[in-house]
């Protein structure tokens, strides 16, 4: 959509389109909250606690992503199942975020709780470009990372432990998600159909012409980064992610309930989290 212009001609003269990156969802989160944007693309764990702590203002309006993360180990070690990370050190990109509420939830159901919780598994926050020099330098085991990062470390000599559908309800859990500032939406209900018809457009572009579009995301990524990705690296990326507005609402209140029980949120979100 912002490559190819696509919202902004939909929308003429009747609105101005600013594009805004946040490297995390509490950045994000706290755009939403000023009022300095309106519609955004996040995470589901940040759009519940934004959804929460503004009481109802945020709220999830279409699915983005699915899936698309993946558990790998340090080459070497002697992890060969989720149990055997018993008394190992295992990276998530962000505590709080999609990655560690799915990793705490694979940990549970294998009988391992975190040392925070007063379990074996030690789990460290490392950012995403960190973790193949921290994986490298044996300061970790393994880590639970979204892709392109999952497919990077591969290329680099990291081990799959599971792939992106065994993490969490299958590979069908969304993993972005956008959500609007409800005022926002009651004041302006034709900007934002127009933006998830361009939303939805964009969505079957995705899945109808994967390689052209994974060139003009990779020429974004390039614009944005400085640095693009091989080829190689972003099409085994996307053979993990699911590209669809359809949200799957069951994965979405599990991570509610797992924020809950971690305290990341003091209560779970009303039935308003979704826009219907």
């Amino acid at each position: 959509m912002k490559a190819e212009g696509s919202l902004e001609t939909s929308l003429g003269d009747s609105a101005t389109v600013t594009w805004t990156a946040f490297n995390a969802g509490p950045a994000e989160v706290e755009a939403l909250f000023a009022g300095d944007i309106d519609i955004g693309y996040i995470g589901p764990v940040p759009a519940i606690t934004a959804n929460v702590k503004s009481q109802g203002d945020i709220q999830i309006l279409s699915g983005a992503t699915k899936g698309g993360a993946i558990l790998v180990k340090r080459e070497g070690t002697d992890i060969n199942s989720v149990e055997d990370l018993d008394g190992k050190i295992v990276a998530i990109p962000q505590l709080g975020n999609t990655q560690h509420l799915c990793l705490l939830n694979l940990l549970a159901e294998h009988g391992l709780a975190p040392t925070s919780d007063g379990g074996t598994v030690t789990v460290a926050a490392v950012a995403n470009a960190d973790v193949s020099n921290t994986m490298t330098n044996e300061d970790i085991d393994a880590a639970l990372v979204p892709e392109p990062w999952g497919s990077t470390l591969l290329s680099q000599n990291a081990e799959l432990l599971m792939d992106y559908d065994t993490i969490y309800y299958e590979g069908d859990y969304d993993v972005a998600v956008v959500v609007v500032r409800k005022e926002f939406m009651e004041e302006h209900p034709e900007l934002v159909e127009q933006f998830l018809a361009e939303h939805e457009a964009a969505t079957k572009q995705l899945n109808d012409n994967q390689a052209e579009c994974l060139d003009i995301i990779n020429q974004e990524l390039e614009n944005a980064t400085g640095k693009s990705l091989d080829d190689a690296i972003i099409t085994e990326a996307f053979t993990r992610i699911g590209v669809s507005t359809e949200l799957n609402e069951a994965s979405i209140q599990q991570f509610a309930v797992i924020s809950k029980e971690q305290g990341f949120i003091d209560e779970l979100p009303a039935e308003d989290l979704i826009c219907r």
